[in-house]
């Protein structure tokens, strides 16, 4: 891929990244963009989709289409082929033709039953332990051309830093969802407190007894029994402000 066209795909991938309202959008947006180009380079039908390996095992993410998700969680459900080995060893792996392939007999078989007879996954190395990689699906027998292959390798070069951006933007904006909830269920707490203390004239560490109490013997979470209370006298949800 040429420096140009690299430059292009990188900024229409942020353009992506900037009008995606969380990870997944964004990753179905690369999907599609990444099936485009690739098609393009092939003067055919290609289809992609995006495996996401956070912690343990891959799962498919997006797709370029519902059947292109599909494609890649019945690689997934083989537990093994051309996109798994390439997250596992960090490098391109393809299968030219299904009918002749021997790596994966039972994955070519599923294949060849869809009707996909040549795949493609290309890695992407995101952040830390996270790894993603692009999985392209072919109706014909050696439709990843040298010319094509370059397109496809080229493309996640290309997508690189987008894409570890993206989950860098995604990992801050669960930890910020992450500590709303928390200062949701303290300020619920206190509240709680504050009602038992009046109701009862006793002090904040026992109104906090009496309120775990009731949370055990309820079989309930505190931050749960106490909104519960606020709701009760107050008919509405209880809610933190932070501005």
């Amino acid at each position: 891929m040429s420096s140009t066209a690299n430059n292009e795909s990188v900024q229409q991938l942020q353009e992506i990244l900037v009008g995606a309202g969380n990870v997944v959008e964004f990753l179905a947006g690369l999907s599609g963009m990444a099936a485009a180009a690739v098609s393009a380079a092939a003067n055919d039908h290609i289809e992609c989709a995006v495996t996401l390996k956070l912690h343990r095992k891959p799962a498919t993410a997006a797709g370029s289409s519902e059947r292109a998700m599909e494609l890649d969680r019945l690689e997934q459900a083989v537990g093994d082929g051309p996109c798994i080995k390439a997250l596992r060893e960090m490098t391109p792996v393809m299968i030219d033709d299904v009918t002749i392939d021997s790596r994966w007999p039972e994955l070519t078989r599923r294949f060849a039953d869809a009707g996909v007879y040549s795949s493609l996954g290309v890695p992407l190395e995101v952040h830390g332990d996270a790894r993603a990689a692009l999985n392209f699906f072919a109706a014909k027998p050696g439709a990843f051309t040298p010319d094509v292959y370059e397109k496809a390798v080229g493309f996640a070069v290309a997508a690189h830093n987008t894409m570890h951006l993206s989950v860098r933007i995604n990992a801050a904006q669960n930890r910020a969802e992450d500590l709303e909830a928390a200062l949701e269920s303290r300020t619920a707490i206190n509240l709680a407190c504050g009602v038992i203390m009046a109701q009862n004239r006793c002090t904040q560490a026992e109104a906090m007894e009496i309120l775990t109490r009731v949370s055990s013997n309820r079989n309930r979470k505190l931050r749960d029994v106490a909104k519960d209370l606020i709701e009760q006298l107050s008919g509405d949800r209880v809610e933190t402000h932070f501005d």
